[in-house]
């Protein structure tokens, strides 16, 4: 797997066009009264805190190309390939799962993001890599129920093996890379950060800001900053790592 390594790449349309602002996803989209993720009254002073534990993405170089796949989508059966979203000018990856308190957190705001930017051109898919050893909640039967229930307009597939997550290198859920084309070069990685600040229990309001900037600028031929905040949320649960924990308690 080739990987080439830039701090990010300068973009170039694909049709070579006058430039033209691209509408933005606004994080007023989010304001008290319309949007299900904020209340509508005053938060009683006492706080629900979620506890869990938590990692951060880590370090992988913008310029990376996203790894072939090939896994099924449980709600369809359809086997989805990278090749699918070629004909994309960008591609959002998200690893994502039912029960992670993280993923709970952003769910509807993550939908309303993608039903915003797929319209605008985006490719957006969703992968689910938890060991259903240690997860049996992220198994690919919920997987379906969560899809139909949320309206997920995006494919959520199934990543038995785990492959998939090692090879992009997905340690956390929710964890996003953002992949564009310059011309007729394949995907490179943009963006490998946080939806936005807000986290279960910090009373921050959901808005995308980070993520939606990060689109906006690659899909109106921008470069995207790469000064990124880290996704900071539960862990992949690795088959190998239970595994391995199971021996150690022997």
């Amino acid at each position: 797997m080739a990987v080439t390594l830039s701090s990010h790449s300068a973009c170039a349309c694909l049709l070579r066009s006058p430039r033209t602002s691209v509408s933005r996803f606004s994080p007023q989209s989010f304001k008290l009264g319309s949007n299900p993720l904020l209340p509508r009254t005053t938060l009683p002073p006492r706080m629900l805190v979620v506890r869990a534990a938590r990692t951060e993405s880590r370090g992988v170089s913008l310029g990376f190309r996203p790894p072939s796949f090939e896994i099924p989508e449980p709600l369809t059966g359809k086997v989805w390939k990278l090749e699918d979203f070629e004909s994309h000018p960008a591609l959002l990856v998200m690893f994502i799962c039912n029960h992670c308190p993280f993923v709970i957190h952003l769910k509807k705001a993550i939908v309303k993001l993608a039903n915003f930017y797929m319209k605008k051109g985006l490719a957006v898919v969703a992968i689910s890599s938890n060991s259903v050893t240690t997860h049996p909640q992220d198994g690919p039967e919920f997987m379906s129920e969560e899809a139909r229930l949320f309206k997920y307009p995006f494919p959520y597939l199934y990543d038995e093996s785990q492959d998939v997550a090692r090879e992009f290198g997905a340690v956390c859920t929710p964890e996003f890379f953002l992949f564009k084309k310059d011309g007729r070069r394949p995907f490179e990685l943009v963006y490998h950060g946080q939806f936005d600040d807000s986290r279960p229990s910090n009373n921050v309001p959901v808005t995308g800001r980070d993520l939606s900037l990060a689109i906006d600028c690659a899909l109106s031929c921008q470069p995207v900053p790469s000064a990124q905040k880290p996704s900071s949320s539960t862990p992949v649960s690795f088959l190998w790592i239970h595994e391995a924990t199971k021996c150690q308690e022997k």
